[in-house]
């Protein structure tokens, strides 16, 4: 069951600003994550899923629902963090946050209690007075205290310190075993691509590929850094006939790419030679999403 749909989403401001036949489904429980750089997209895809903005073509849906027409149905389901936060005129977080459970309906402030202390919150702070961090958390915890059964989080830990980070991506963990739906754009690969089911890239309005995290995290082509202790064994590796993508003639050092079912031919050549060190560089999102983003290519 998909939760979230968009077929051709296009909002257009001219001048190439704007989102372009943006097509894509999320599945109940999944966790998907959506990332490109400041303006490229996000944000505006975002607002069109919550119902913030009207499209110039094509459609976007929760639930089955016009993302659109049903918004305020829609909202009822949904946790939601914005990537620019206002908050209303209230004195301090703590107001803030119960005006947010009387909304929701939540009488028992048990887990609102946790996400703040999971979160090093001082509600009783002066709201209009909060660091960017500490209004981030503030809004952070008012998403999640609904536990919703969808989350859309817009760069949602924006102003957090990385140990902050941390405790939100294990909050996010949980919130996945829950079953619940995430959809979660960032501009950072590492912040998303140990939770996430799949990740969107989008460049300048497009999408440019959807990549399945268990291909990027199993992925059969292995990079090794091999450094040698003299010039000579390393010019004789260098010439036997493997994948170089790097090397560094003043260091003695290399690095090549390997079919996994080709790693022992690797070892074999390297037997005998006398070798420095050698280390794996783990593949990661960042690095296959370079070649769509960096080179411009799209599948």
């Amino acid at each position: 069951m998909s939760v979230i749909k968009l077929n051709n989403l296009t909002k257009d401001y001219g001048d190439g600003n704007g989102i372009f036949d943006i097509s894509l489904e999320v599945a109940k429980g999944e966790t998907f994550g959506f990332v490109g750089t400041n303006g490229s997209g996000k944000t505006t895809t975002i607002r069109h899923i919550m119902g913030f903005l009207k499209s110039d073509g094509g459609t976007a849906s929760v639930l089955d629902m016009d993302a659109w027409t049903d918004s305020p149905e829609i909202k009822r389901s949904v946790g939601y963090v914005p990537g620019e936060i206002a908050f209303p005129d209230v004195k301090t977080g703590t107001d803030f946050l119960k005006i947010q459970a009387e909304f929701l309906g939540i009488t028992d402030m048990t887990y609102a209690n946790y996400l703040i202390k999971t979160l090093q919150l001082d509600p009783s702070a002066n709201l209009k007075r909060m660091s960017k961090g500490m209004k981030q958390k503030t809004a952070l915890v008012a998403a999640l205290m609904g536990d919703k059964e969808i989350l859309i989080l817009d760069e949602p830990t924006t102003g957090l310190d990385p140990l902050m980070r941390a405790s939100f991506m294990e909050l996010i963990a949980e919130e996945k075993k829950k079953g619940r739906t995430i959809f979660m754009s960032s501009h950072l690969f590492e912040e998303i691509e140990d939770t996430c089911d799949r990740v969107a890239l989008i460049k300048d309005g497009r999408l440019i590929d959807i990549a399945d995290m268990e291909k990027i995290r199993y992925h059969n082509i292995k990079t090794y850094k091999i450094e040698f202790n003299n010039s000579n064994d390393y010019k004789q590796f260098y010439g036997s006939g493997f994948n170089v993508i790097r090397k560094q003639d003043n260091h003695n050092q290399v690095t090549v790419e390997i079919d996994d079912k080709n790693v022992n031919e690797l070892f074999k050549a390297l037997k005998g030679l006398d070798v420095k060190f050698i280390s794996e560089k783990r593949y990661d999102l960042e690095q296959y999403f370079n070649k769509f983003y960096i080179k411009g290519e799209q599948k």
